[in-house]
C-alpha cells in the first residue's frame, strides 16, 4: 500500500485527492488479473449485491480513469467533448448545450461566487471520499475471491 508522503490538514481537499490516488494505486498493485472482476458484483449494504450496480471491472477501470485526471488535469474542454461524443451528431448537440449553459449562467449570474464555490468544493470533497471507498472495496473484493485475504 503506497504511503501518504505530503502532510495536509485531514479535511483538505488535497489530503483526500492524495488518499483517493493511494487508494488507486493500491488497487492497481493488488489486482493483478482484472479480468476476474468481470460480471462480480459488489455486495450492497446487507450483503446483497444491488440488481444493476455496475461490476467491479467497471468499477476498476473507472477509479483508474478518474485518478489520472486528479493527477495529471483535465483535458482541454475540447478534447473533452470529442473523446465523449465521438461523432458529428453528438458534437452537434453539444453546440446547443453550451448555448443553454451561457443562458443558464446569465440567469444563474445572481448566486454568489463563493456560495457556487463552497456547493462545488464540498461536492468534489464528498465525490473523492465515496471513489476511495469504491477503490477499497474493489481491493478488498478481489483479494477475497483470489484468497489474498490477510
Amino acid at each position: 500500500m503506497q504511503v501518504l508522503t505530503k502532510r495536509y490538514p485531514k479535511n483538505c481537499l488535497l489530503t483526500v485527492m492524495d488518499r483517493y490516488s493511494a487508494e488507486v494505486h493500491n488497487m492497481e498493485q493488488v489486482v493483478m488479473i482484472p479480468s476476474l472482476l468481470r460480471d462480480v458484483q459488489l455486495s450492497g449494504h446487507e450483503g446483497r449485491a444491488q440488481a444493476e450496480a455496475p461490476d467491479l471491472y467497471t468499477y476498476f477501470t473507472m477509479l483508474k480513469a478518474i485518478c489520472v485526471d486528479v493527477e495529471h488535469g483535465l483535458l482541454p474542454r475540447e478534447e473533452w467533448q470529442a473523446k465523449v461524443a465521438g461523432g458529428e451528431a453528438e458534437e452537434a448537440e453539444n453546440g446547443t448545450a453550451e448555448t443553454e449553459e451561457v443562458e443558464d449562467e446569465s440567469a444563474s449570474g445572481e448566486l454568489e461566487l463563493e456560495a457556487q464555490f463552497h456547493l462545488h468544493f464540498s461536492s468534489l470533497h464528498h465525490i473523492l471520499i465515496h471513489l476511495t471507498k469504491k477503490a477499497q472495496e474493489v481491493t478488498r473484493k478481489y483479494q477475497e475471491m483470489t484468497g489474498q485475504v490477510w
